[in-house]
């Protein structure tokens, strides 16, 4: 056995995996979140794809997925779960750190989560405003590598997928 990857103390076995076999299992938002988290870190693209809300298309973009899943996932930090504006929606707020380059990057987010049919599901997040410009502002368009999980260069703060992409 070994400990779950999405920071738990718990082992695998008794944390993420059984929501890996069992979307169901997921009874919290925070629950769902932390095995979405797993599933990149162990490469479960499936369970990804499977657990955004219909509205987002997903299986429409899942080499976009597996590219995003496809990376050094090393941490999750969750800074903070609440419920919505009733008892079908849920947020949480974390930190993820992944290596790229020989860098270590934070993407963090507050998720929104809402429940249809017993089922949790990602729907969409927004990224923590920052005071300064986004350098990209400053680059030529056709310079710009933006993935779909990117803040949007506009600064609403939300993903880019989710606004100008």
């Amino acid at each position: 056995m070994s400990h779950c990857p999405c920071g738990n103390a718990n082992q695998y076995e008794a944390c993420c995996q059984p929501i890996h076999h069992d979307h169901s299992a997921a009874h919290t938002p925070e629950q769902l979140m932390r095995a979405r988290y797993s599933a990149h870190v162990l490469g479960l693209v499936d369970f990804v794809v499977d657990t955004y809300h219909s509205s987002c298309h997903a299986p429409e973009q899942r080499d976009a997925i597996a590219e995003s899943v496809d990376s050094d996932w090393v941490e999750l930090e969750v800074l903070e779960s609440q419920l919505g504006s009733n008892d079908d929606e849920g947020y949480v707020t974390f930190k993820a750190f992944f290596n790229q380059d020989d860098t270590q990057y934070c993407l963090e987010e507050r998720s929104r989560f809402v429940r249809e049919n017993g089922l949790w599901f990602y729907i969409d997040g927004e990224y923590p405003l920052e005071e300064q410009q986004d350098e990209r502002l400053s680059q030529p368009v056709k310079s710009l590598k933006i993935g779909r999980n990117d803040p949007c260069i506009c600064g609403s703060g939300k993903k880019f997928k989710k606004c100008c992409g």
